[in-house]
Order: C-alpha cells, then structure tokens, then sequence
C-alpha cells in the first residue's frame, strides 16, 4: 500500500542517499523508499506464505523496523540486498514459527479426549494431563517460563531470550532440562509397575 505523499525530488535520488536522510529523521525520504520497495517486498512475501494478510503483515513489521531502528542502521551490501534479505529472514521465522504451531498442536490432539473414548481411557488421559501439569509446576520457575513460552505460546529461541533477558544458550539449556525432568516425571509416573 504505497503512500501518496511522495516528494518528486525524492524520487530523483539513490537509494544511499534517501537512506541518509532517513537516519536525519527524514519522513519524506522513507515514504520515498516505502513506495519504491513496498510493492516488490510484498510480493517477495507472498510468493513464499501464500497469504496476502501475512506477506503485507510482515512487510509492514520490516518497514517499521526500518523505521524504528533507522539512528544505528549499518548496511554492508546494498539496501536492496539488505531489504530483501530481512525481509527472508522474517518470512522463515514465520515459517518456523507456524511449522512448531502446527506441529505442538498435532500433538495436543494426539492426547484430546474423544466423547466415544472409555472410561479407562478417559481416566488415563486426565491422569497424564495432571502429571504433565505436575512436571510443569515442579520445574524451577525460570525454566517453566521459558518451556510454556516454548511450547504454549509458540515463541522462538530468540524471542524468549529477548522477553527474559537471557542468552539463547541459555534457553536451550533450560529447554532441554525442562524435557529431560518431564520425560522422568512422565515415565515414573506411568511405566512403573
């Protein structure tokens, strides 16, 4: 969706020099490079999600980053390679994101309750619901955070590492604690006779 207030001067100059202005807080030049790329950007998206509401979300997400973070914006290849780059990296997050969605809740309906299932069965799945919810709540508190905003709210490495403040080693770590200290609990629980 270009924007109309395009300068005709603007549209004159390079992009390294539009990209100037715009760190000097320039509104008119990054309309300028908004309505130069936004079109091409959006269907560079597209033709990798297949969704006009997602490819124009993410192309939004890109330009306002730009904008956001236009003060202490380093390109070391030309804008072009940079946009189209970022714009691929958020696209794969975005797949990545939706492919653990996707298989999380494949998952949950590996273990959802049927109104045909038995009694017994019934039973055993509130009983492994109950234990999973136990592991959960018998974890250290940071290490719980980290696996439900793993697993539950579908949140990357990074993304967790960026809301809590620590490194993505570190949420790897707990990620791992949290399965392994689950797996016990679970097998514990319900293989020992």
């Amino acid at each position: 969706m270009p924007l109309s207030n395009a300068n005709t001067e603007f549209k004159l100059l390079p992009d390294g020099e539009l990209l100037g202005l715009v760190r000097n807080d320039s509104m008119e030049a990054f309309e300028e490079l908004y309505n130069r790329y936004w079109k091409s950007l959006y269907s560079f998206a597209y033709k990798r999600v297949r969704s006009k509401e997602i490819s124009e979300e993410l192309v939004q997400e890109f330009l306002t980053n730009l904008w956001a973070g236009r003060k202490t914006l380093v390109i070391k290849t030309s804008f072009e390679g940079y946009i189209y780059t970022a714009v691929r990296n958020l696209v794969f997050n975005y797949i990545a994101k939706e492919t653990r969605r996707k298989a999380y809740g494949h998952f949950l309906e590996l273990f959802k309750i049927d109104t045909d299932n038995s009694t017994e069965e019934t039973i055993n799945t509130r009983d492994l619901q109950q234990n999973i919810e136990k592991g959960l709540n018998d974890l250290p508190e940071k290490c719980r955070s980290v696996f439900e905003l793993s697993r539950r709210e579908n949140k990357s490495n990074k993304e967790i590492a960026i809301e809590l403040g620590i490194s993505e080693k570190t949420v790897e770590s707990h990620l791992t604690k949290a399965i392994k200290r689950l797996r016990v609990t679970l097998n514990s629980a319900f293989f020992i006779w």
